[in-house]
């Protein structure tokens, strides 16, 4: 095992500008070398997955206005309407997930699924409530433990047009008002629970760059912004996040654990940044583009403020916190939930841009994917995601060491194809560069257990084919194929075969 183990990490050193080759798999790499309790699982969200947009009840959200109202802003034009219309399908999903040998699924509610207007006031949806009740049954009675995300990027398009959405503070106690609804509902048996998904992603893509719903930015970043303020909105933003998971979790804490037993976090997102050389300014470039990123949100989850270089560089247009909503954001989480999905180059800006500012050029960090013309790592179908198996290990060692050694779940990890539907069914079945992925970021998640790494579960993104936000259909993250030709039959593809025979007791 050793000598086969060293073979292995040898081909994971080898330099990362090199082409995808066939993967290398060792038999003896499984369930059985991860620690025992250690959960595996896939992960999804709502308006990727459900489709059903109009029907039992649901109100629109904002990613169906965004989608519909701007279809040139999708690369493909296309919305959730229908998507991998997993509302209908789910038991069938539910029971490839039991097939495959998975412990566990992570999937959204759909905040206006259950609460079409945003409020209580409004009204609760008893379709909605329904639906998820259904789907959460469905998972226990498979043996599949439901990891439940309450707010994946999908809000009420009605909050949005009554206040701005989150850049107002009343989204603070609407949102804790829907976090105690599914508390109440849903508590007896869901013992995980994650309060935001990647509110850097949220805010950053949504008040920044303007190319995630609501799609608000500075004109002079992104011509087809209508509305936005690329220097302030994004900060606003992350501020009214952080409150709200707070809110949800003081109500989680004092009315229902106790008795529910359950378990409640936030899952952040972060690339490992790589220094672009080994020049000093360099390397504290990629520790301020991670302070940027992932210390934006985990220095107040951890400390009870922002990262001192955020309040360097941001000044005043940095929210601050009272002394209260400090204390009741430091230590809010039971777990941290972790996307990982690949590096960036962290290069540093030596002059500040002081006439067109924005989030993205306040850490005075140039972000690439490339040095000297060569890639950080093979690349994908999504321009972003370079293959960088290593970071996984980094960045849960740096999160031990910066941030106290929490507990952590990898929420998830995955890698994309372009759709290419020249292929025929067989040949996109065989996505060896998938398996190729899991099976070298697994072995570092490995690692990093041994490294000490508190990690308790790891959940592949994604079990099918989706609908990814602003790329549409134009790529391919699902261990199971989907037939968008064909009534969105499902195929399972090499990778999943391979999860399969990962995951055999």
């Amino acid at each position: 095992m050793a000598i086969q183990c060293s073979l292995v990490l040898g081909l994971l050193i080898l330099p990362s500008s090199l082409a995808w080759t066939e993967p290398v798999v060792a038999s003896s790499f499984n369930r059985s070398s991860f620690p025992a309790g250690f959960i595996f699982g896939t992960a999804s969200a709502s308006y990727q997955y459900e489709g059903a947009a109009k029907e039992g009840g649901r109100g629109p959200s904002i990613w169906d206005i965004f989608s519909h109202k701007y279809p040139d802003r999708i690369i493909d034009g296309s919305n959730g309407d229908v998507a991998e219309d997993f509302y209908h399908r789910y038991k069938e999903d539910v029971h490839t997930m039991k097939e495959l040998g998975m412990d566990a699924f992570r999937f959204s509610i759909s905040w206006s699924r259950v609460l079409p207007c945003g409020k209580l006031s409004g009204g609760v949806n008893k379709k909605g409530i329904n639906f998820y009740n259904n789907l959460i049954n469905e998972l226990l009675s498979k043996g599949l433990q439901p990891y439940v995300t309450l707010f994946h990027w999908d809000l009420p398009q009605a909050l949005e047009d009554e206040y701005g959405g989150f850049l107002s503070p009343h989204i603070i106690n609407d949102f804790r008002d829907f976090a105690e609804l599914c508390f109440k509902e849903f508590g007896d048996r869901v013992k995980y629970w994650i309060t935001l998904n990647e509110p850097w992603s949220f805010s950053y893509g949504g008040y920044d760059e303007g190319i995630l719903a609501p799609g608000r930015c500075s004109k002079w970043v992104n011509g087809a912004c209508r509305a936005g303020n690329s220097a302030t909105e994004p900060y606003k933003i992350g501020h009214h996040l952080l409150l709200s998971h707070s809110a949800a979790v003081k109500v989680y804490k004092k009315k229902y654990q106790a008795f529910q037993k359950g378990k409640i976090g936030i899952t952040l997102v972060s690339h490992w940044m790589v220094p672009y050389s080994n020049q000093k300014v360099d390397k504290k470039a990629a520790r301020r583009a991670l302070d940027f990123v992932l210390g934006w949100f985990m220095n107040p989850l951890t400390y009870g403020d922002y990262p001192n270089s955020m309040r360097k560089l941001v000044g005043r247009r940095l929210p601050k916190f009272t002394p209260k909503q400090s204390m009741l954001i430091k230590g809010s989480f039971d777990f941290l939930g972790l996307n990982y999905y690949t590096a960036n180059y962290a290069a540093h800006v030596p002059v500040a841009n002081t006439v067109n500012v924005s989030y993205s050029t306040d850490s005075l960090v140039k972000l690439t994917t490339h040095r000297n013309g060569i890639p950080i790592g093979p690349t994908t179908g999504s321009s972003w995601l370079s293959v960088y198996p290593s970071g996984i290990r980094s960045i849960l060692l740096y999160v031990k060491r910066k941030y106290n050694n929490p507990l952590i779940y990898i929420t998830e990890n995955g890698v994309s194809e372009a759709n290419n539907s020249t292929l025929t069914l067989k040949g996109a079945l065989k996505d060896l560069k998938r398996i190729d992925y899991y099976y070298r970021h697994l072995l570092f998640l490995q690692l990093a257990i041994k490294d000490g790494v508190n990690v308790k579960g790891y959940f592949a993104w994604s079990l099918l084919d989706n609908y990814e936000w602003n790329s549409g259909y134009t790529v391919r993250f699902g261990i199971v194929f989907v037939d968008y030709d064909h009534e969105l039959k499902r195929y399972p593809k090499h990778s999943a075969r391979w999860f399969k025979k990962f995951l055999q007791k």
